[in-house]
């Protein structure tokens, strides 16, 4: 073997990094495990606090001590191998950043009604194309303000020396674009900041390239409600003045009675005075307290009769609501009539948490507040904000101002002594404390009904700074750990099965050979995880999925070798000989097979969004890993006792087994091609029917909407409640389905797919759990574990109508680009159209099959979803496919090369097919052996992946035979007969 110690360098060097990386991922399970140990009471149960309190006087300590350095436990949590979301539980979210508010900063006061037009525009040309935000305005722009330039919106003095007057439109608009770009990069930073000091280990933040979208992963977070505060929160800080009772009366009143006019007009146009009444009593029952603010949950006071509007006149104890008041009150602020008797210096705003809850309600204060063209101080003055205690023990924030910022609170202090200022947070107010002094020195302290991690998380949020720009959540997936429990052990389970299952066909078909077979494909597999450890990926289930495919793929290099071994054993090699050849003959055909696999894999990486990326990255890593180790690593085994036995050596590639179905079979492949072809087309009309009939079931990765996984503790019946849900949904799109077992349910709706507010959020779960608890009798809990009565939901996953197109469009094009890119390597390797023909009508004809069989499952009611994970299984069908036509393509161009003149091209395909065949159903079966136990025991989760390839393999490998190599023959016999009959001639 050539270069066999650079080739044993490789493997010791990537062993040790690979076992120094991995034995990380070892201490950090033991540290886990004495957490487990110290938290466990007499009956098994962990006490969470209690664990986390170990784990937290262990953070900081040294854990894993190597002699000349040591690890603490977060430096070996950060350098273990992580698990991805579907695996430990967790939180993925995609953030957009929207870019309205800073193309409006920029136009300052030129904002004009073409200005809001356009804007209004953009957003709806941005769900329909892919163009970006401030591309979709300017074209607007033009529409709407045609022959104005852009530069009479853009050249404020903001901008003064960037731009002018007379500049371009397009230096302008390449302007807003950096501007636009420089704040999503700002965001970025800021939100990272956020999230560094979050406590979230091995957190994984994106910015996604050429677009206005973070993707955060948070693993092991349970807490989503507080992740979105965090990464949703502008951060815009406000101390502003608060308007006293006795100032403020007189312009609620006036509200009131505007109000109250509008009312009482509106109901006499509709010929029902008397409802005009109605709101009388409405408001008077449970609006306003009276007395202090810390007592006036206590009492309901009475109040004014002649106050009918929602917004009450009494203000001795401040404005106080029950929660299902404020939606009222909310609307007679956005009136703006009633809004127009109040001076511009007045505006409201609501407290961030209840005042007080009394008889299952929270209730909430107004505070009316002093406004100002820009607040007299803001957050860009904090300095820094940590978590403390206040006076009474309870979490408070305690903030430091600069110079600038101390001059100005010392001066607003002095100015409302006996007043109040809020202090508040993106348009909430946090607390309001009255002043009872001048405050010097720029150092305040944040009180209120704070627990500790929400203290936490606002000195987090304060110290990280104002995002430039609102963000949104566009996709969001919440995994519970109880899931991702269940899915690592279906999935880990699946593959060692499979994994065993090869390994025992290796040593009964192919002897000592398939002992040297194995230890290539154990070492692949090691590498495989070492490598992911030392890049920092995580290995996620379709991870899992795409190393189940790479140990088909070693197996297939193997098996490629040992048959051409065998091959020149029986052509009456020498055993040194035949292995010689074996591994030289067999390189390039690998070689090839591994770069068009390694091309689905890239373009799965640049197009494929969330998980797909994970199992992209993984497919790479052991195609990369899987040839090293098949035709290096094995090879330097086989070499060492060559080297040091030589043909008295024992090594062996054949048992009795394999030498019963040894030798060349003969079958006539090509003379029944245009059978095969009528078979296909009859399979793919009745896949397409099967489509047509029953649709794709198209998951939401590529329809927008918002998925649930409910554990019961009982089976309740899909169909049931499904009819149950539509009447809540006001008859939208709602689908129930069973999720594994007959106790679990995945219910996916469409309902407010384009509102991908939290609030939409908030309402679409609540109408699922009113719902299930309607139909079922049982009570929604937020525990993890179900109990009798009870029902929980472990996953949730949301995918917004604009992300869902980018899903479908970058589906479409990784498809589209793994076929070209295969057949551009196709054609250059093999020097003729014809073969890339033949190829790309084989991944057609594949896909097609795959596309008519989950159609047809469908039909017959599996439930399958397309979704991301079944266009990974897609492209991998091609990958695999394209692996096995090459297999054949090789032997094609051997057999072409050492044919004698004449021979016909009909006769070098069948034989190269029939020469190929042994091997073909050999890796066919191996890995198909994988597939079949990851479809039986990897989960639902890997269902439809699963399902999907296993079809695949088997179409892949059938239409190796009679659909790429005939194709060959079909479209290239004119040009054979013709040089066939040149070549006579010349003879002649």
């Amino acid at each position: 073997m050539r270069n066999r110690g650079f080739v044993l360098f490789i493997a010791i060097t990537v062993t040790l990094f690979s076992l120094f990386d991995l034995s990380f991922t070892v201490v950090s399970r033991s540290v886990q495990n004495s957490a487990d140990e110290y938290a466990m009471d007499s009956k098994g149960h962990v006490d969470y606090f209690k664990k986390q309190a170990y784990i937290d006087s262990v953070w900081k300590l040294p854990v894993y001590d190597l002699g000349f350095t040591s690890y603490t436990y977060e430096e070996v949590k950060n350098k273990e191998l992580a698990l991805g979301l579907d695996l430990q539980g967790g939180m993925s979210v995609t953030l957009e950043v929207s870019p309205i508010e800073v193309i409006k900063a920029m136009a300052g006061s030129n904002v004009d009604a073409a200005f809001e037009k356009s804007i209004a525009a953009a957003s709806a040309a941005e769900k329909e194309n892919r163009e970006s935000f401030t591309d979709n305005f300017f074209s607007a722009l033009e529409e709407n303000a045609p022959n104005v330039p852009f530069a009479t919106y853009f050249a404020t003095s903001s901008n003064k020396g960037r731009i002018s007057f007379n500049s371009p439109n397009d230096k302008v608009k390449k302007l807003v674009e950096s501007e636009v770009d420089g704040a999503v990069d700002r965001a970025f930073e800021i939100i990272r900041t956020r999230i560094d000091k979050f406590g979230v280990t091995q957190p994984n933040i994106q910015r996604l390239q050429g677009t206005n979208r973070i993707s955060i992963e948070l693993p092991g977070v349970d807490n989503p409600e507080r992740v979105r505060n965090l990464v949703q929160g502008v951060a815009k800080l406000e101390f502003l003045e608060v308007w006293t009772n006795q100032e403020a009366q007189p312009y609620i009143f006036q509200m009131n009675q505007a109000w109250v006019k509008q009312e009482e007009a509106r109901k006499k146009l509709s010929g029902d005075v008397a409802k005009a009444e109605a709101p009388k009593k409405e408001a008077s029952e449970n609006s306003l307290f009276e007395g202090d603010s810390t007592t006036a949950a206590a009492d309901s006071a009475k109040v004014d009769e002649t106050s009918v509007s929602p917004l009450l006149a009494k203000m001795q104890g401040g404005l106080v609501y029950a929660d299902d008041d404020t939606a009222a009150v909310n609307k007679m602020l956005r009136d703006t009539e009633v809004m127009d008797v109040i001076p511009s210096d007045m505006k409201f705003i609501w407290a961030h948490k209840p005042l007080a809850e009394q008889n299952g309600k929270s209730f909430y204060e107004l505070f009316p507040v002093k406004k100002d063209r820009e607040a007299k101080l803001g957050g860009d003055v904090i300095t820094d904000a940590i978590q403390t205690f206040d006076q009474r023990a309870q979490p408070a924030v305690s903030m430091s101002m600069n110079v600038e910022g101390a001059k100005k609170w010392k001066k607003m202090t002095g100015q409302n002594l006996g007043r109040r200022i809020a202090i508040a947070l993106d348009n909430e107010v946090y607390t309001a404390p009255t002043v009872n002094s001048e405050i010097d020195g720029g150092r305040s302290e944040i009180t209120g009904s704070f627990d500790i991690n929400e203290a936490k998380d606002l000195a987090n949020v304060l110290k990280a700074g104002k995002l430039p720009a609102p963000t949104r959540i566009i996709e969001e997936v919440v995994v519970g750990p109880s899931l991702g429990k269940v899915a690592q052990s279906e999935g880990l389970n699946s593959v060692l099965l499979g994994l065993s299952l090869v390994i025992v066909f290796m040593i009964v078909y192919y002897a000592k050979g398939g002992i040297i077979a194995n230890v290539a494909l154990l070492s692949n597999i090691f590498f495989i995880v070492g490598i992911l450890a030392e890049l920092g990926a995580a290995l996620t289930l379709p991870g899992i999925a795409g190393i189940v495919l790479t140990i088909g793929m070693s197996i297939d290099a193997n098996v490629l070798i040992f048959e051409r071994i065998r091959e020149e054993q029986r052509a009456g090699k020498s055993l040194l000989q035949a292995i010689n050849n074996g591994y030289d003959r067999a390189f390039w055909t690998i070689f090839d097979a591994n770069v068009t696999t390694l091309l689905t894999g890239a373009f799965l990486y640049v197009f494929g969004m969330g998980p797909i990326k994970g199992f992209a990255v993984t497919l790479m890593i052991g195609i990369v890993c899987s040839f090293f180790s098949a035709v290096f690593i094995s090879r330097l085994i086989v070499s060492y006792f060559t080297n040091k036995y030589g043909e008295k050596t024992k090594l062996s590639f054949e048992t009795g087994l394999s030498k019963k179905l040894a030798g060349q079979s003969n079958y006539d492949f090509m003379g029944k091609r245009k059978i095969a072809y009528a078979a296909s087309v009859v399979v793919i009309i009745a896949g397409l029917a099967s489509l047509s009939i029953n649709g794709l079931n198209l998951g939401v990765d590529f329809t927008g909407g918002r998925s649930y996984i409910v554990n019961f503790d009982k089976v309740v019946v899909p169909s049931k409640l499904q009819a149950s849900l539509v009447k809540d949904f006001d008859g939208k799109s709602v689908e129930v389905k069973t999720y594994g077992n007959e106790q679990t349910l995945k219910i996916t709706t469409a309902y407010l797919v384009d509102d991908e507010s939290t609030e939409a959020d908030t309402k679409v779960q609540q109408i699922i759990v009113t719902g299930i608890e309607k139909f079922t009798g049982d009570k929604y809990s937020d525990k993890q574990k179900v109990d009798a009565g009870t029902f929980v939901i472990p996953s949730t996953s949301k995918v917004g109508a604009t992300i869902a197109d980018d899903i479908t469009d970058g589906a479409e094009e990784a498809v589209l680009f793994s076929l070209l890119g295969i057949f551009a390597y196709i054609w250059v390797r093999f020097r003729r159209a014809n073969f890339g023909i033949g190829a790309i009508a084989a991944l057609v004809h594949d896909t097609l099959i795959v596309f008519g069989a989950f159609g047809i499952a469908n039909l017959l009611g599996a439930g399958f979803e397309l979704d991301q994970v079944f266009i990974a299984a897609i492209l991998t069908v091609i990958g695999y496919s394209i692996n096995d036509t090459v297999v054949v393509f090789d032997r094609v161009r051997e057999e072409e090369e050492g044919s004698k003149d004449g021979d016909q091209l009909i006769n070098v395909i069948n034989k190269a097919i029939n020469g190929t065949l042994n091997r073909t159903i050999i890796t066919s079966f191996t890995t198909l052996l994988v597939i079949f136990v990851l479809l039986v025991f990897g989960g639902e989760a890997l269902r439809g992946f699963s399902f999907s390839l296993f079809v695949g393999i088997m179409v892949g490998t059938y239409s190796s035979i009679f659909i790429a190599a005939p194709v060959v023959f079909d479209t290239s016999k004119k040009e054979i007969r013709k040089k066939a009959t040149e070549t006579a001639a010349v003879k002649a």
